[in-house]
């Protein structure tokens, strides 16, 4: 990798030879499915995209997410210290959105949970409420037939819960799947 420009923090350079990459950073007018396309043939960074966009977001949040575009920054609004700013986050594991951005994407994602999960009796951890609730009161120390009066279930039920999410989540015992679910954030 040859350096372009140095600032604290951050090494800007082009990538050669197929060197992995921590944060890419993309000009665009307009993000719309060309821009996605265009995303999907890179390969994904380490940390993840910035774009510097133009004048609009005209491209599916979720589709977006995926391709690990973890900040934007309008070019209107642009400078030097908010672009390192951006990269620094992204490559620690953050994010950076303007907050225009900020609320369509809570936007999209309560849709997501009214009209795509929710029918479906699921959450976006993909569990069932019922299998949180399950796992909420594992944690808390409640054993099987704890949980089964607690909750009004048979004992046979809290067990397939369980067995469920051991097969689904492919893991080893109830305590695996309770401490699976609290790293996850599930609970």
């Amino acid at each position: 990798m040859s350096s372009i420009e140095k600032a604290p923090q951050v090494a800007l350079a082009r990538s050669e030879g197929g060197a992995q990459v921590d944060v890419v950073v993309v000009f665009a007018d307009t993000v719309n499915t060309t821009t996605m396309d265009l995303l999907g043939k890179f390969e994904k960074p380490a940390g993840g995209f910035v774009l510097i966009v133009g004048n609009k977001w005209n491209a599916d949040y979720s589709e977006a997410a995926d391709l690990r575009v973890r900040a934007v920054l309008w070019r209107s609004d642009f400078s030097h210290a908010k672009l390192i700013n951006a990269i620094c986050l992204v490559n620690s594991g953050g994010a950076y959105f303007p907050a225009s951005l900020q609320g369509d994407l809570l936007d999209h994602v309560q849709r997501v949970q009214k009209e795509i999960l929710a029918p479906r009796g699921l959450t976006s951890s993909g569990l069932t409420s019922r299998e949180i609730d399950v796992l909420r009161l594992a944690a808390e120390g409640y054993g099987i037939a704890e949980i089964s009066r607690e909750l009004s279930y048979s004992e046979r039920t809290i067990k397939n819960i369980f067995y469920g999410l051991m097969k689904q989540l492919n893991l080893k015992n109830r305590t695996h799947v309770v401490s699976y679910a609290i790293r996850a954030g599930v609970i």
